[in-house]
């Protein structure tokens, strides 16, 4: 069993080890072009609920001035899915994780493809709405197949077992888990490095789980993606080169989403991905409270802005959040371990 182990941890370093001298080897390429047709990231004018936004735009007006590109998700869509096709492609474990980073993907290029090359009202990307469609009608499909083509039909939570929920529910629980993860990390995607280190720490939890539970072409997958986050944060540490863009964020949110389902981990998701869960959690907050008080409850939302506005250097959120992150990651896996999940 040992050495079963052992072989299956060597796989997924060299799987991780691929992506990440793939990656690094792709983004010239990518940078190349990016800069040559200025895929300038347009910023948006008004919150969620219409207003100015008078305090992003002071925090970020170097960034605005200096334009540099987004959509450099696309190095890691094709670096996860030519590694995976190649090496790791397997109906039972990949094949589900594999399509959800990608159709998340293709929701995000849309949308990153209309803010940097459309004109008018649409430049800003594609309506809320629409977007919020796409990516449900993807975690529906997805949960269609994991539960009535994969038979999964109970959900395991931590500490008690297995809980039948039936094709309906878990259909209703996978895409909930897509659509949640996908937009927490977009929200998160706000300061250079942050949503790329949140998630390398996430899918890094997530591939230990999958690991002990034996499940070792899932954990290859996500320490695929693991290999690629690791470049991608090598560029993209302050003053970043480029930004993921929605292509990026959509693809890892829509991939954790289905990994946590796979792994039968959805209840440790808000541990493992605590930040993303405060990030989120901290953007709808404000937008009750506007709506509710007719006031900001933060200078600026979500709360990396907000520490920001409060005088809070950007290393300093980006590290300590990393450092929150891998602190809850640990205690997810420990749970994993005590509740009966591995």
């Amino acid at each position: 069993m040992a050495d079963t182990f052992n072989n299956e941890a060597f796989y997924g370093l060299i799987l991780a080890l691929s992506a990440f001298f793939l990656a690094t080897f792709l983004t010239p390429i990518y940078t190349y072009f990016a800069y040559k047709y200025k895929f300038w990231k347009k910023q948006k004018q008004t919150t969620a609920t219409g207003e100015a936004l008078p305090v992003m735009t002071k925090l970020h007006a170097k960034k605005i001035a200096r334009h540099f590109p987004t959509m450099a998700g696309v190095i890691g869509v094709v670096t996860v899915f030519l590694v995976t096709m190649i090496c790791n492609l397997n109906r039972e474990q990949t094949w589900l994780p594999l399509v959800g980073f990608v159709g998340g993907s293709f929701v995000g290029f849309i949308d990153d493809l209309i803010n940097v090359f459309g004109s008018g009202k649409g430049a800003a990307g594609l309506r809320a709405p629409v977007k919020f469609a796409m990516i449900t009608l993807i975690g529906v499909v997805l949960g269609w197949w994991f539960a009535v083509k994969l038979g999964w039909t109970d959900i395991k939570v931590p500490f008690i077992g297995d809980v039948e929920v039936r094709v309906v529910g878990m259909v209703i629980i996978f895409a909930f888990a897509v659509v949640a993860t996908s937009n927490a990390v977009n929200i998160s995607d706000g300061l250079d490095g942050l949503a790329g280190g949140l998630a390398m720490l996430a899918y890094g939890a997530y591939g230990a789980i999958a690991l002990f539970q034996g499940h070792w072409m899932l954990a290859g997958f996500c320490l695929t993606v693991v290999g690629w986050l690791l470049s991608y944060i090598w560029f993209n540490v302050p003053p970043a080169r480029f930004m993921m863009g929605d292509t990026g964020s959509f693809a890892i949110g829509a991939g954790l989403g289905v990994v946590a389902m796979m792994t039968d981990a959805f209840f440790l998701l808000p541990i493992i991905g605590i930040l993303f869960v405060v990030e989120a959690g901290s953007s709808l907050i404000q937008i009750f409270w506007k709506k509710v008080f007719h006031k900001k409850l933060l200078i600026s939302a979500p709360i990396h802005h907000h520490l920001e506005a409060k005088g809070w250097g950007e290393a300093k959120i980006v590290m300590r959040f990393w450092v929150i992150a891998g602190v809850f990651a640990i205690l997810g896996v420990f749970l994993a371990v005590q509740g009966g999940i591995i």
